[in-house]
This record gives structure tokens, sequence and C-alpha cells, in this order.
């Protein structure tokens, strides 16, 4: 009887330690499926980005650096093949010379010979103004006396009004023979045609630069678009460099996630590529990624249409070995950024 009794004693205990066990069970199966996971923001880290490309068309002649070699500001990149800027500068280079002929001669004037030709001209057409004038007073003289014909004497005369003629002109250009340069009006035209042809040949050299491409930045060589010998237009990509100190991580925010992310919030993050390195950010830029990235809800829950922002924080400190692309991820539990 008492061992009886004892028997029932002791499944009584045991099935209470068991209903015990179950609710325990229960109730930590409740508490682990009815608490929220932590949200997880993906992020991606970015960097600053220079392309390269030239002002003028032109062949692939050589690159100087592969891609993922390092560049610094200055470094000459690639070369291009320009043999119609090199015709070009040919072409201006001819048209600046004689501009500048043009222009000396109008400073210096003419030159010493054409002033004693026309000189001699003048000369000339003096002595022929006097041997006419003489000729025409001795015919005259014969005439009053009746002893020459009037046509004589009208021949007479009018071959001494042309040598009086012929005499001002030869003395106008002898006067008009510049001996101090030609005229304001045409030094200064010459002077503008100098500077104007001058003007063209450093604008066509300014283009042959651009057959040697340089660096603006300390980088590093991230992409090569066209192949040596490919031809390239105007303004078309030919690198991209990438600065690597310039670097900041980009993530998509659903806007109910945004409590705790402000303008200068400081952000703990890891990089799972780095062996989960875990990251201090602050934000510096936030902005809505528009229509297409939102979140729609639906009728049946009575929630509304989530925006998505895009938040852009920078490393507090410089991290080694982080790369563009690589993963960088927050945790969210709640309202609380762990």
């Amino acid at each position: 009887m008492n061992e009886n009794k004892k028997f029932s004693i002791s499944n009584m205990m045991l099935a209470f330690i068991t209903v015990l066990v179950v609710i325990g069970l229960v109730a930590l199966t409740g508490f682990f499926l009815l608490t929220p996971p932590d949200d997880i923001i993906m992020g991606q880290a970015e960097a600053n980005q220079v392309r390269i490309s030239g002002k003028v068309p032109g062949r692939i002649e050589m690159y100087r650096f592969d891609e993922g070699d390092k560049v610094k500001a200055g470094d000459t990149l690639v070369y291009l093949n320009t043999p119609e800027v090199l015709a070009k500068l040919q072409q201006a280079e001819a048209v600046q010379k004689a501009a500048e002929a043009q222009n000396a001669k109008a400073l210096k004037g003419a030159r010493a010979q054409e002033i004693a030709g026309a000189y001699e001209m003048w000369q000339k057409a003096q002595a022929g103004l006097e041997i006419a004038k003489k000729s025409y007073t001795r015919v005259q003289n014969l005439y009053d006396k009746g002893v020459m014909s009037a046509q004589k004497r009208d021949e007479a005369e009018a071959n001494y009004k042309a040598m009086v003629a012929t005499e001002k002109a030869a003395k106008s250009q002898y006067d008009m023979a510049p001996r101090d340069g030609a005229r304001s009006e045409d030094k200064a035209a010459a002077a503008a045609l100098v500077q104007q042809a001058g003007g063209a040949v450093a604008e066509v050299e300014s283009y042959l630069k651009e057959s040697a491409l340089v660096s603006p930045i300390d980088g590093e060589v991230s992409e090569r678009f066209p192949q040596v010998g490919e031809l390239v237009g105007t303004g078309a990509p030919i690198m991209n460099i990438t600065d690597l100190n310039d670097m900041w991580v980009s993530f998509s925010v659903r806007e109910d996630l945004l409590k705790d992310i402000k303008i200068g919030s400081e952000l703990n993050a890891f990089i799972p590529a780095l062996d989960n390195k875990p990251v201090k950010l602050k934000v510096y830029y936030m902005k809505d990624m528009g229509s297409y990235a939102a979140w729609k809800a639906t009728k049946t829950t009575g929630q509304f249409d989530s925006k998505t922002f895009e938040v852009r924080a920078r490393p507090q400190e410089k991290i080694a070995d982080l790369r563009p692309g690589m993963s960088v991820v927050m945790k969210k539990k709640g309202n609380e950024i762990l």
C-alpha cells in the first residue's frame, strides 16, 4: 500500500516536471518566434572616379598603365595618334608667318630701292616737263609771228599740259612712298592679323597637347575601354581613374528605418569581405531615391507606401583593403541601430 502511494507521488512529480518543461519550451519557442528579427541594411562601398577622355579624335597609340596600376597626378596615361591636328598646326603656322611678314612690311615701309625708283621717275617727269614747256614757248612765239600754224601750236600746248600732269603724278608717287611705315590703319590691320594667326596656332597647339592625356588625380586605373589601335571620338571615354582616398558607403534605407539616421549621425557597421571588420561611419548625404524605389503597401494591411532614401556615410578613419563594391552591413533592432 505504501509502495503504491510512493509510486503515485513519483508519477505526479514526474508529470508536473514534464508539464513545466513543456511550458518552458513553448514559452521559449514563442519568444523566438514572436521576437522580430533584426533588420539588415545593406550598403556598398563606393569611390570617386574620374573619366579620362580627349578633346580631339584619334587612334590609341599606347597605354602607359594597365588596369590596377597606381598613378600620380600629372602622369601621362595614354598617347593618341592625331595626324589631322598636326596638319592643322602646319597650316596655322604658315598663316602666322605670312601675317608676321605683312606686319613687318607695314612697320618698315617701302624699301630704299622703291623710294629711289619713285624719285627717278619724278626727276624724269620734271625733265620732260621742262622740254615740253620750252617747246610750247618757242612754238607760241612763232605762232604769234605768223610763221607757225595753229595746229602745231595746239599740239605743243597739249603736250605741255600732259607733261604737267605727268610730273604731278610722279611727284605724288614719290611723296606717297612710305618712309616711316604704312599708315596707322594699315599697321593696326596687320597687327590684328598677327594676333589672329597667333591665336589660331595656340588653339591648335592646345589640341595637340590632348594627344597625350594625363591623370588629374592620384589613384588607380580601374578600367580601360578602347584597345590599342582603335579609333576614339571627341569626348569618348578612354579610361577611369579611381581615387581610393575618397571613399564612402551608400545605403538604400526604407524611410521607416530612418529614425536614428540623420545628417551627421554616426553609424556602426561591419564589412563581410574583411572578416566582418567593424567600421564607424558618419552620414553626410541623404536623398529620396524617387517613386521607382518605393515600397508598395498592400491594401489588406492598411499600411502606407514607404519611400527609399539613399544614405551616404564616410568612414571615420581609413580602412585598409576596402575596395569599391564591397558590401557594408548595418543591423537595426527595432528603432535602434546595433
